[in-house]
């Protein structure tokens, strides 16, 4: 079992990048009911319809609902027939994410840099045109049945991308303030986060930026390994998580469990306005982990002064954090599928780069409260 404290890996002798990413391009979510998750995410997290894909625009295998919200969009995918590898994860895992895509310039040469340091490909180079310019894809494996899809759409004006037309609707609820993807966490099996650190660092050209290992994230009854991969500018960041021994069944097990394998277990969403987006999510019937408030005693004197009021803070049950740059806000949803799996944190940073480290303990605990009550700790 390892006993180093959580590091901060230095920055020296970066080297030029041969992957230079651009952000999240888009978060594809396999689901049962493609057409249903569209109007929950619109519903409960404020996002609008933006564009469709199915047989009435030539696809006939599946449907595709993108909605956005500011810098964010999800597509929700759906499987008209069984049989297939649509079908097949979403029989396997339960509704879950299968595409992380990444915005670059050249998604050619991004699946050739990946492919030729160790890469598996997912998608060859492939370009989809339409009327209003043209996208090129391209995409390799990541952990367990997640992918990386390059996307390079500089020469396109239209509604996401060829293949998706124009999706209207007279129901567009006003947006909760989410803003764009923060970072996504993985969770990997026992003994895999470092080996897909390698993948990270020797495909990807990341940088392991932050480490914390089972003195840092864990309880009286579980723990749990943890490694910060972020490309060279910063855009893209991708924790990944596994799991450590302890007495009892950590979070990142209970997920594998329900899973059936590694895969994205949350995506961090940023707002400018932590206390009025969570407000309204909740309102909307989104549900969060419960901080106790002998949390809230002495928060104040771990981090120092921040710009917001407690109460309000604690009314929500949001989390304080600070580093060397400044502070953050975060929160953490219950999982939002009936298999304890996905959920999504929101997230303010006041200057903080770090992912909340001061808040583990009260965070693990309160999952272990939700695990103990379904009978998986």
């Amino acid at each position: 079992m390892q006993t180093n404290t959580s590091t901060t890996i230095p920055t020296e002798s970066i080297q030029p990048d041969f992957l230079p990413l651009e952000g999240t391009d888009y978060v594809e979510f396999y689901v049962g009911n493609a057409k249903q998750a569209a109007h929950f995410y619109k519903t409960a997290f404020g996002f609008e319809s933006w564009a469709y894909a199915g047989p009435e625009t030539g696809m006939k295998d599946r449907v595709s609902y993108a909605i956005r919200q500011n810098k964010l969009t999800f597509v929700l995918t759906t499987p008209l027939y069984a049989g297939n590898e649509i079908a097949d994860h979403i029989s396997k895992h339960g509704d879950g994410v299968k595409v992380l895509a990444l915005k670059v310039q050249d998604a050619t040469k991004a699946w050739e840099e990946t492919t030729n340091r160790g890469g598996i490909s997912y998608m060859e180079p492939t370009t989809l045109k339409d009327d209003n310019g043209e996208v090129v894809l391209s995409g390799i494996h990541t952990y367990g049945d997640t992918v990386h899809i390059f996307v390079e759409r500089k020469n396109y004006n239209g509604f996401f991308m060829p293949g998706y037309r124009e999706w209207k609707s007279n129901y567009n609820p006003s947006s909760t303030g989410l803003l764009y993807v923060d970072h996504c966490v993985g969770n990997v099996g026992w003994n895999q986060m470092n080996p897909w650190v390698k993948f990270y660092e020797e495909v990807m050209g990341f940088r392991n930026i932050l480490s914390f290992d089972d003195n840092d994230i864990s309880t009286e009854y579980s723990a749990l390994m943890s490694k910060v991969m972020s490309n060279g500018n910063g855009y893209v960041k991708f924790p990944i998580n596994e799991p450590a021994e302890g007495k009892k069944k950590s979070q990142v097990e209970e997920y594998l469990d329900f899973y059936k394998g590694e895969g994205v277990q949350h995506v961090a969403i940023a707002t400018n306005d932590i206390v009025s987006t969570v407000t309204e999510l909740q309102n909307r019937g989104i549900e969060f982990l419960t901080i106790p408030p002998v949390y809230y005693e002495t928060v104040l004197e771990r981090v120092g002064k921040i710009d917001e009021d407690l109460a309000p803070l604690q009314k929500l049950g949001i989390l304080i954090d600070r580093d060397e740059e400044g502070y953050l806000l975060q929160i953490f949803s219950k999982p939002l599928e009936d298999r304890p799996t996905l959920f999504f944190e929101i997230i303010q940073r006041k200057g903080a780069k770090s992912f909340g480290k001061g808040n583990f303990k009260a965070l693990f605990e309160a999952l272990e409260r939700e695990q103990d009550a379904r009978g998986n700790l």
